[in-house]
């Protein structure tokens, strides 16, 4: 302490320096609380990060895949799935049993007519995750199916709705089916003018005109810029008012085209801005059997598909003038071409399926 004078009085005053390190602690408190509130902060923030990426990793894993009937087998009774280079359980005890590759996934992708109820269109889509290669193999709608006798052998008749539609597929062509989405075609619409339209070359002249299912159908061959409406048209277009045009299979092929064309916008960056109103759309007009986690780990591996090299498509070639139990225009799959397209495209197994490993049906005879 020191003594000065001020107006006459003897004031004490502390010494400068001692009132300099007073000061530093209350200084170095301040940084030191500022620093480890924002330390708190920023590790509650890290912790939420982790907490959601690791929710994320639990909920988006891969679906379980269809249990495999194996050959051999009596009663149709299946066996579990048996991933890996070899197999256990049942599926051991059969010679050169299916085992399933890990990761590859079949789904049945279908679309109702205008009535909404029958599954006019069905394909088959494989996903092989690994490899990032999609096939795509339309069946047609009138394709012989094995039906006890009095009922309609046509696939896309009868009972049971998408889920037997699944069932008479995956008999037919010996491969479990994992899932199934089917869309009304009115989703379709709505979801080719919520993405702005699509760019697609008409394959051929289309002049039809159908009162009943209000379809009037008119392009010149060319590319176009469609509307939702408009390919609905060009999807649904299977012959002209002269009987001219092509049969199913060459509506099944325009259909496959149009779909790798809308999956490459449903795909591209500009329209992962519209996820809500994807959302919205698939909530209306979509039904599935697939859980929410299934959709997003297939969403989350999609991104890196290349569509341009890694989707190929094909219809399954075949007859459509066979008569079977008196049912007329019945659609006989060609066997050998049939075996052939299956491993090409959708065969989720190690090993090629066998015409043996499938039940194709045969015509009685047939019209021509």
């Amino acid at each position: 302490m020191r003594v000065s004078r001020q107006g006459g009085k003897r004031v004490l005053e502390p010494p400068p320096r001692q009132a300099h390190r007073d000061q530093r602690p209350k200084k170095r408190s301040a940084v030191k609380s500022a620093f480890w509130g924002l330390y708190k902060f920023l590790f509650c923030i890290s912790a939420l990060i982790v907490a959601v990426y690791i929710g994320a990793r639990l909920m988006v894993r891969p679906p379980e895949q269809a249990p495999t009937v194996q050959p051999g087998q009596t009663g149709g009774q299946t066996v579990p799935v048996v991933s890996g280079a070899s197999s256990t359980g049942d599926a051991s005890e059969v010679e050169n049993p299916l085992v399933r590759r890990e990761k590859v996934y079949n789904i049945l992708l279908a679309a109702t007519d205008k009535e909404g109820f029958r599954t006019d269109t069905m394909m088959v889509l494989s996903y092989d995750i690994p490899n990032q290669k999609v096939g795509v193999v339309s069946v047609p709608r009138d394709t012989l199916t094995d039906r006890d006798s009095g009922k309609n052998p046509k696939l896309v008749y009868g009972t049971g709705g998408v889920e037997q539609r699944v069932a008479d597929i995956s008999d037919m062509l010996g491969i479990p089916i994992d899932g199934y989405v089917k869309v009304n075609i009115k989703g379709f619409i709505a979801l080719v003018d919520y993405l702005g339209g699509v760019d697609f070359y008409v394959p051929c002249d289309m002049d039809y005109d159908d009162p009943y299912q209000d379809l009037s159908i008119h392009y010149k061959e060319g590319q176009y810029h469609l509307s939702g409406q408009q390919a609905m048209e060009v999807a649904r277009f299977r012959k002209n008012n002269d009987l001219s045009g092509y049969s199913d299979v060459g509506r099944t092929q325009t259909q496959q085209k149009l779909l790798v064309a809308l999956a490459k916008k449903v795909l591209s960056w500009n329209s992962l801005t519209k996820i809500n109103g994807f959302v919205e759309i698939f909530n209306k007009y979509v039904s599935t059997d697939l859980e929410l986690s299934d959709m997003l780990y297939f969403a989350s591996q999609a991104v890196n598909l290349n569509t341009a090299s890694g989707v190929e498509t094909a219809t399954l070639e075949g007859r459509g003038d066979g008569v079977y139990r008196g049912n007329t225009y019945c659609y006989e799959l060609d066997a050998e071409k049939t075996v052939e397209t299956v491993n090409r495209l959708i065969n989720p197994f190690d090993r090629d399926l066998t015409l043996e490993e499938m039940n194709l049906v045969k015509a009685d005879r047939y019209m021509s």
